[in-house]
């Protein structure tokens, strides 16, 4: 009685006893959260839930109409087919450009295209180098070259064209060393920006328009999207730096050219503080000022309107043979850009992995047109940071006080009362505020509270179990639970061994047997063969078939893999002499393997998909090992270590057997075979000399060599290899740099 009033007394020093490491663990999840909130510390997994997130909001509250005001001339499959392989002539875009105007009456064209190249496909270079030339003299040509030029003379006329209509030339930015073409003046000067923070995207290069092209059309702009870490396009800069001045989008310039080249000016979320970012820009129209929202960067979400169609399409041939009816285009804002496969304007949108690049520029201005840019507020970063210490310290100190029940509704409750505020802040406000920190700082932090003790204390040892025990041996199992935390089935890169081992003829022998005795026969063959791993600290990759796959060096680093996975294949081809006398015992076929081993870096980690995944290796090191072990039917050998290996274990000798390319790899590579500690020394010294005769194109010597070997050693497979090859290569032309490889097309 008296200790249970003590305890009566005393709960909170009790509780805090008992959950202090929790409630440090829970700060600070929710410290770590708050850092990635407040752009202090980036957590890509974040930043992934929350493109997820941002992709579901605009999947969901997208209007999927068709915008009938923006029309895209599509460069399609039917106007290659009728019209010719891009890029056609300049007379013909030329031709395009006035149908569009004079017929159609459109209200500005845009080009989602570079017209980098000059077009001689008139035949006026030809035409001038005979003037210049063969025809110098003759004075009735080269008046009637004169005559004729003008028509021949293809950028010209497009130029001409380009310069009496509202029409917006493409090109882009880059980072390379030079530049080619022209580009417009810029759209403003840094200047503009005053003393706030100039945060724009620059660049040390353009690819633009040939300058006579340039100089007609004088409008002009870029169509570089912002790639995403996920390789989606979610933002395209509006605005960016080159040099000292900003450049405007291709479709930022079309709503400028639609309103008579109408004047910008940069906007900052307050313009009495210096220090304050970009957040906008003002376009001065006839009807008034709009505000364009732009991050810092100066870029803007695009407002996708649906799936890919989301605007009319109308095929350039239909266009050009005036098949369609005159001014069905009129008064309508005419981008040309293709979905033709080949022409590899397709990128990849939170609405279509495979989207038409130039419905991403028209989507930007439709949504420009409509006010309908979602942008992230400037407060965003401090909601989401005051939202995680609210919601985090009640969870952290007032939810453990409840029972699991009702802490598990509470917290229900909470998420989704925060998504509902995100849903109506994006559907009514078009605010986007990044909810994955607040998110995933709950769901961890009820995580923790539910389960706290049993999976972090008293579940440690069975969760590596779970987790490694069908893969590694139980005494490596026992070593990672000590220390759990080194331990992880994540992706990463590491310098590994691996082991193919395969049956030789198993569909013969399949063949041979009824089903339940091939059943028993692998199960027992199996089980040898991955006692013999195990046993040399082998980690089992997987059973396919007949064949097996395993690799040494994770999870329980060991820098003796390549030693260890060398002698786990001596042993296999140990254990396999003795299993075959029980085969033989029973009536039942015996049973030769092939076995492969490489060395290098791979990728080892938990991989797969959401259905099934499994702890594995994976890179080209391993696409080597899988051929080595393929070669052992061409050489007649059980076992075939790569150089890697074989670098790597100097006190085992070895048999080096050639210099091979295998199949999918460029690099040539030495491939040998280990020895037994019995091994016969003197025939292997023969073989290596025989080897470098081989090597040095001695036929003579490498013959009389290898015909000895055969003579002494006649079941040897690999001496009546090379003897067939110095008879082909004797008479042969051989190149001087012949490197003596053996190519393999096949496993």
């Amino acid at each position: 009685m008296r200790r249970r009033r003590r305890a009566d007394r005393e709960p909170f020093a009790f509780v805090l006893k008992r959950a202090g490491g929790r409630w440090a663990l829970g700060v600070a999840i929710v410290i770590g959260f708050a850092a990635h909130a407040l752009s202090l510390y980036p957590l890509r997994f974040v930043d992934t839930l929350d493109a997820l997130i941002y992709d579901t909001q605009l999947r969901l509250f997208m209007p999927r109409t068709t915008d009938a005001r923006i029309a895209i001339l599509d460069i399609d499959e039917k106007s290659l087919a009728e019209l010719g392989r891009w890029p056609w002539s300049r007379a013909r875009m030329a031709e395009l450009v006035e149908t569009l105007f004079e017929r159609e009456h459109v209200a500005v064209l845009g080009f989602d295209m570079v017209f980098a190249e000059p077009d001689a496909s008139s035949g006026l270079a030809v035409l001038d180098g005979l003037a210049r030339g063969a025809l110098a003299g003759d004075a009735d040509y080269r008046a009637a070259l004169a005559a004729l030029a003008p028509t021949l003379d293809y950028d010209q006329r497009f130029a001409a064209t380009l310069a009496r209509h509202p029409v917006v030339l493409g090109y882009y930015f880059a980072n390379q060393d030079a530049s080619s073409g022209a580009i417009p003046a810029p759209l403003l000067h840094a200047g503009a920006f005053g003393a706030h923070p100039f945060t724009l995207f620059d660049w040390t290069s353009y690819g633009g328009n040939l300058p006579a092209l340039q100089t007609a059309a004088r409008r002009a702009g870029y169509f570089n999207p912002v790639i995403d870490f996920d390789g989606a396009v979610r933002r395209v800069p509006l605005v960016t730096a080159y040099r000292d001045g900003v450049y405007g989008a291709l479709s930022l310039e079309v709503l400028r050219a639609l309103y008579g080249d109408a004047a910008v000016r940069p906007l900052f979320d307050d313009p009495a503080d210096a220090s304050a970012p970009l957040s906008g820009l003002a376009l001065t129209t006839p009807r008034g000022t709009r505000a364009i929202p732009l991050d810092e960067n100066g870029a803007a979400l695009v407002p996708y309107r649906g799936g890919a169609g989301s605007f009319p399409y109308y095929s350039i041939a239909d266009v050009l043979a005036r098949r369609i009816p005159a001014g069905a285009l009129a008064g309508r804002i005419v981008l040309v850009g293709t979905t033709a496969p080949g022409l590899m304007d397709q990128r990849t949108t939170p609405v279509g992995e495979v989207y038409p690049g130039v419905e991403v520029n028209a989507s930007l201005i439709s949504g420009m047109l409509d006010g309908a840019i979602r942008f992230q507020p400037p407060f965003a970063a401090a909601l989401q940071a005051v939202a995680l210490a609210v919601a985090g310290l009640a969870m952290i100190f007032v939810w453990p006080w409840h029972g699991p029940a009702r802490a598990t509704l509470c917290t229900v409750l909470l998420l989704a009362a925060f998504v509902a505020a995100d849903l109506y802040a994006f559907a009514r406000l078009d605010w986007f505020i990044p909810m994955g920190s607040l998110l995933l700082a709950i769901v961890a932090l009820h995580a923790l509270n539910m389960s706290y003790g049993y999976f972090v204390e008293a579940r440690a040892k069975r969760r590596f179990a779970a987790l490694f025990g069908q893969y590694v041996p139980p005494e490596l199992v026992e070593e990672m639970s000590r220390h759990p935390e080194d331990y992880s089935m994540v992706g990463r890169r590491a310098e590994l061994t691996v082991l193919f081992c395969d049956v030789l003829g198993f569909t013969a022998i399949a063949e041979t047997l009824e089903p339940e005795a091939l059943a028993r026969l692998m199960n027992e063959y199996l089980g040898t063969m991955t006692e013999v791993i195990r046993a040399h600290r082998g980690t089992l990759d997987k059973y396919m078939g007949d064949a097996i796959m395993s690799f040494w060096g994770a999870p329980v680093d060991d820098p003796a893999h390549a030693r260890h996975a060398v002698a786990a294949a001596l042993g296999m081809r140990a254990a396999l002499v003795e299993l075959n006398r029980t085969l033989s015992a029973r009536g039942w076929p015996t049973l030769w393997i092939g076995i492969g081993i490489n060395t290098g870096p791979m990728t080892v980690g938990d991989m797969g998909s959401p259905v099934r995944k499994a702890y594995t290796v994976m890179g080209d090191a391993v696409n080597v090992a899988a051929r080595l072990e393929g070669l052992t039917r061409r050489f007649d050998i059980d076992i075939i270590v790569g150089e890697a290996t074989r670098a790597q274990v100097p006190d085992v000798v070895f048999r080096e057997l050639d210099r091979v390319r295998v199949r999918g790899r460029v690099a040539p590579i030495a491939v040998f075979e280990p020895q037994p500690p019995q091994h016969d020394a003197e025939a292997l010294a023969r073989w290596h000399a025989a080897l470098s005769h081989y090597r040095a194109r001695e036929w003579d010597a490498a013959q009389a060599r290898l015909d000895a070997l055969a003579t002494q050693y006649p079941g040897q497979q690999l001496y009546a290899l090379y003897r067939r090859r110095v008879e082909t290569l004797r008479g042969a032309e051989l190149p001087a740099d012949w490197d003596c490889v053996s190519a393999f097309d096949t496993k």
